[in-house]
């Protein structure tokens, strides 16, 4: 068995048929580990929920910020934005079939040495903190009253982790930093407009998987969110956003020898249109 897990999606649909392909994914025997984003700014968000859907258990996917979104939109909670391109699953015939399987994937899995999450793990988090508290947005996310939760799900403060917070500032940190986080000072406080190279990072800031003597830094901690960053593999951090919706590749990493696999953009000038 080979579990592969595989950077930002984003509507990607032929890509990510491709790459399933190259690595002769077998359902049957092999896990596929994605990163969040399944949808979003890409042409073919329906078919990339279809599809990830259709796998079952042989995938396991941790929710992303634009998969949120999504949700909140079709709630009633958000609105959708210029560049968005989630009509056609909102128009679906089978919209509220897969909008109930999203809401009740996982904000974060952690298996063996490995931990699986869209954006971050703030600094003081130990992971076995970090799954009791994405449990915490998970049962949010599909509880009778989620709709309220996606309702108070916005906003940037609070900014930081207090043990003390509870209702749904305690929740927003929570998703806040599993979802949007890139950069956080060395105790923890999360800047959220930050999306570009390191170089550029303002001071007093660090990538979160770069603070020294982070609690969760005996796991490899995979991620995608942060395309400008690109493909990175550190002994306890991979990051596989290599931004297959702007051009880029869509890439995968084998977990068992950390082999690289990646297709390249389908149609890199409608790429960069979106």
């Amino acid at each position: 068995m080979a579990i592969y897990a595989v950077g930002d999606i984003q509507g990607c649909h032929t890509e990510l048929v491709q790459l399933l392909e190259k690595i002769r994914f077998d359902p049957d025997s092999d896990k596929l580990w994605l990163v969040g984003d399944l949808v979003n700014r890409g042409p073919d968000s329906l078919q990339v929920l279809r599809l990830v859907k259709s796998l079952g258990d042989s995938a396991i996917t941790v929710l992303g910020n634009h998969d949120l979104h999504l949700l909140a939109v079709a709630a009633g909670t958000s609105r959708l934005y210029r560049g968005d391109t989630l009509d056609e699953i909102l128009r679906a015939p089978d919209r509220e079939e897969l909008l109930t399987w999203l809401r009740k994937q996982r904000m974060l899995h952690a298996e063996g040495d490995f931990v699986l999450v869209h954006a971050g793990l703030l600094p003081g988090w130990s992971v076995a903190q970090a799954v009791s508290l994405a449990g915490e947005v998970e049962a949010a996310l599909r509880g009778p009253d989620y709709v309220d939760f996606l309702a108070h799900m916005y906003g940037n403060k609070p900014d930081a982790w207090d043990d003390g917070l509870t209702n749904y500032k305690r929740l927003r940190v929570i998703t806040n930093a599993l979802t949007r986080m890139r950069i956080c000072t060395d105790s923890g406080e999360m800047e959220f407009d930050f999306k570009a190279e390191k170089h550029k990072i303002p001071q007093g800031y660090y990538p979160w998987f770069n603070i020294p003597e982070r609690a969760s830094r005996e796991a490899t901690v995979i991620f995608g969110h942060w395309s400008a960053l690109g493909l990175m593999i550190k002994p306890n951090a991979v990051a596989l956003d290599t931004g297959c919706l702007w051009g880029g590749p869509m890439t995968a990493i084998r977990l068992q020898d950390r082999e690289v696999i990646q297709v390249a953009c389908a149609n890199p000038s409608v790429a960069k249109h979106w």
